[in-house]
């Protein structure tokens, strides 16, 4: 406990926003001069490259508070370490509520995590917004009104991979190898039940750990059953490896990607972008180093400063941070000055066809079904950019609500 109260310390120091002016906080985290924001994040451990989101949250709101905060107000962006480890959600977030008394929980990292907390916030009636997860059970309001998603679910990731792969691979074998944790299983699933009837296509899957030191092993046992389309979900670190893996073998399926792992910068360009050529993803967030979006990137630069001082280092987490981040700045910017707990939740399920900087062009955001992106859009990597393949797909078709 005593290690957990130093991390955590050092993660208020170093992540919660500057030049907040300190007071007696009135109800639900607000004052005149600052609104509290709470956040749980992997910023040590197994999971650390996706603190690099919170990293790039702390950076986006910092920036807001150097133009003058939001009517006045500052955000205290409060983000702690959860040291890759969901057993320590409770504990941090009754912190965040009952001590730091935060006006709302924001884009905590994982789906074990925020499972853990959500009946303990929706008990006491504090917004769970925009969590950093792709599982389809944490945009529920009938169940849960107090929590809602933010991106598409891995489980209609899954679906639409299985749709291309009928559509324009119909009978070919097919293998996966996917992390053994809540999202990859999420995901094989989607996939499981978009090839539906077919599904016995799949000749190999295997499961593998997030630090498992035999991928390459794994990579010569797909490579054995003769597939010719290949599904890969995990980390971006290992997705490198599995990329380079299989050039290293000579085999050259067609290769799937989950779009977590997909950034140029931080798995293509380590992987050789010779090997990661024709690489097919669904994503629906820009990639910062893509060059298509090079004259663009001049709007980032106030931001990529900050975030960079602060440790950041991945792309894709910048980009996914930035989006969410500057999602909940228009939910706050739409309180005006009711900044109750009841009017944030109103005015998150009132986003309409909101088209946030960061997101594809075509991908809007709709929060009435509380899951802000269900969209989606097939791009293949052709050695230097990605390439769109059709048109932005709606995830909803593919039945997302299906256990």
């Amino acid at each position: 406990m005593a290690t957990l109260l130093r991390t955590l310390l050092a993660s208020v120091v170093a992540l919660a926003s500057l030049g907040a002016i300190t007071q007696q906080v009135r109800d639900g985290g607000v004052t005149d001069t600052e609104i509290r924001i709470g956040n749980l994040m992997p910023y040590s451990g197994a999971l650390e490259i996706f603190g690099q989101i919170g990293k790039a949250e702390a950076a986006y709101f910092e920036m807001i508070n150097e133009r003058g905060g939001l009517n006045g107000r500052k955000i205290r962006f409060m983000s702690y370490d959860d040291l890759s480890d969901a057993s320590n959600a409770m504990d941090l977030t009754r912190i965040l509520v009952e001590t730091d008394n935060v006006l709302l929980m924001f884009g905590s990292f994982g789906t074990p995590g925020n499972l853990a907390v959500r009946k303990y916030l929706n008990e006491r009636q504090v917004p769970q917004l925009f969590v950093a997860s792709g599982d389809q059970d944490l945009g529920d309001p009938s169940v849960y009104p107090w929590t809602m998603g933010w991106q598409p679910s891995y489980r209609e990731e899954g679906r639409i991979y299985a749709n291309y792969i009928q559509a324009f691979y119909p009978g070919k074998k097919i293998v996966a190898l996917w992390e053994n944790d809540q999202f990859g299983r999420e995901l094989f699933k989607g996939l499981v039940q978009g090839l539906g009837d077919v599904a016995h296509n799949i000749r190999v899957d295997i499961a593998y750990d997030v630090d498992d030191q035999h991928l390459d092993g794994h990579i010569s046992i797909l490579k054995q059953s003769g597939a010719e389309v290949f599904v890969f979900a995990g980390v971006p670190e290992n997705a490198a490896k599995v990329i380079r893996a299989a050039a290293e073998h000579g085999w050259r399926p067609v290769f799937v990607l989950n779009q977590m792992a997909s950034s140029i910068e931080t798995v293509l360009k380590p992987a050789g972008t010779e090997n990661a050529t024709g690489v097919i993803t669904a994503a629906f967030l820009k990639d910062a180093s893509d060059p298509a979006w090079r004259e663009e990137q001049g709007a980032w630069h106030s931001f990529l400063d900050k975030y960079t001082k602060a440790g950041g280092k991945d792309d894709a987490a910048a980009v996914y941070g930035y989006a969410a981040a500057e999602t909940m700045v228009q939910v706050l910017k739409q309180c005006g000055n009711d900044l109750s707990r009841e009017n944030v939740m109103k005015q998150a399920a009132a986003l309409r066809d909101y088209q946030a900087s960061a997101l594809l062009p075509g991908i809007k955001i709709n929060t009435g079904r509380f899951r802000p992106v269900e969209q989606l859009r097939l791009l293949q990597f052709d050695g230097r950019s990605w390439q769109p393949i059709g048109d932005v797909l709606d995830t909803a078709f593919t039945g997302s609500s299906g256990k």
